[in-house]
């Protein structure tokens, strides 16, 4: 146990590439936690240590290399029988802030999750004869055994014969994952699971497992801390255009964009102002060019959002992201489920919250009912 936020234990592991439960003196120096979760982007972290002379550790903490680059970091809390991972990432930054007065000194140690350390080296290489999610399991397969990764890579039955096209990678690992994700309109992303396991999904951007709902202006131990505020960004949802161009006679076709299954659905979707154009498409086949422009959909489609805050202590749960959320005290038209994107969990003693932004493609949900 590192803090104990009335009930809820924070546990930390850290290690070179197994991350073992820290040491006691780092444990008990250990004043707040900070988790950055995002649909967009590696989630990361800021933990900061109390140190000097009346404290039981000091400045040689780094010297000693435990909190040292690239050293592990996994982050749990401990709200019932299991485990809650908030973060399993890569130390990459270490502030130390010397203080005159007693007590006062900081050290503040950064990080972000396990995909940073596939987007550290570029490279240079082809792969003949291989769909898309036989590539992204070769090049994902060096991280699952060092970092305790399994994989979750949805099939892809496109197998580019040699004489049409090369799949080649130019870049990071990471770079190559996620411009084959998108190209099949696709996400990728990397969450733990337990204390130093984690999963990489490849694959559809379909959230379907629901978190316990988020009150406002109710009698309710999930209730929000103050306002929970909706808007609707008229001009960040975009129809594509998509065309390719014919070889033999240089003629454009358009292409029709498969139309986006909302989720979570919604009764009056939000139509689109703006249309833009797909740039990269002419020399694709028609089926690539769809899922192209399917991808482009998918990154605009979602132009109503809910911001807010809950008690991590009353809400009883980590709202993560990824994942459907209940939304109830709103009113009809903003009610109703939502797909979290990006929460930011702050932790210090006494006090554990959760700061959060929801999204979804339009107004009026059709299930009335949320989890309580």
């Amino acid at each position: 146990m590192l803090l104990d936020v009335l009930g809820i234990q924070v546990l930390l592991q850290v290690g070179p590439t197994l991350p073992l439960p820290a040491p006691f003196p780092v444990a008990e120096a250990l004043r707040s936690v900070e988790v950055r979760m995002s649909n967009d982007g590696r989630d990361g972290f800021q933990l900061t240590f109390a140190v000097g002379h009346d404290t039981p550790i000091d400045a040689s903490l780094v010297a000693s290399g435990i909190l040292e680059p690239p050293s592990r970091i996994v982050v749990s809390l401990l709200m019932g029988a299991m485990p809650e991972v908030l973060i399993d990432g890569i130390i990459t930054d270490v502030q130390f802030s010397a203080s005159p007065e007693p007590g006062q000194s900081t050290l503040h140690v950064t990080g972000e999750d396990l995909t940073l350390m596939m987007d550290l080296e570029e490279k240079n290489r082809t792969f003949e004869l291989r769909p898309d999610a036989a590539i992204v399991t070769e090049i994902l397969a060096p991280y699952m055994a060092r970092f305790q990764i399994v994989p979750a890579i949805t099939p892809t039955a496109d197998i580019p014969l040699s004489t049409q096209r090369m799949p080649s990678q130019h870049g990071t690992d990471l770079a190559h994952v996620r411009h084959l994700a998108s190209r099949n309109g696709f996400v990728f992303y990397v969450e733990p699971m337990l204390p130093g396991v984690s999963r990489a999904y490849w694959g559809p951007d379909a959230p379907t497992s629901v978190q316990p709902a988020i009150n406002v202006g109710m009698d309710s131990h999930r209730s929000s801390e103050g306002a929970l505020q909706g808007r609707f960004d008229a001009l960040s949802a975009s129809t594509p255009v998509v065309t390719v161009t014919e070889p033999n006679t240089g003629v454009e076709i358009p292409i029709p964009v498969p139309q986006l299954l909302a989720v979570p659905p919604v009764v009056r979707p939000a139509a689109p102002m703006r249309r833009t154009l797909a740039r990269n498409t002419a020399g694709l086949s028609p089926v690539q060019a769809a899922l192209e422009g399917f991808a482009s959909a998918a990154r605009g489609s979602d132009p109503v959002r809910v911001s807010g805050e809950v008690d991590g202590v009353r809400y009883r749960s980590v709202l993560r992201t990824r994942r459907l959320v209940g939304v109830r005290g709103m009113g009809l038209t903003w009610d109703g489920l939502y797909a979290v994107e990006q929460v930011t969990h702050r932790l210090q003693r006494g006090e554990y919250k959760q700061q959060f932004t929801l999204k979804r493609s339009g107004f009026i949900s059709p299930i009335p009912v949320v989890m309580p």
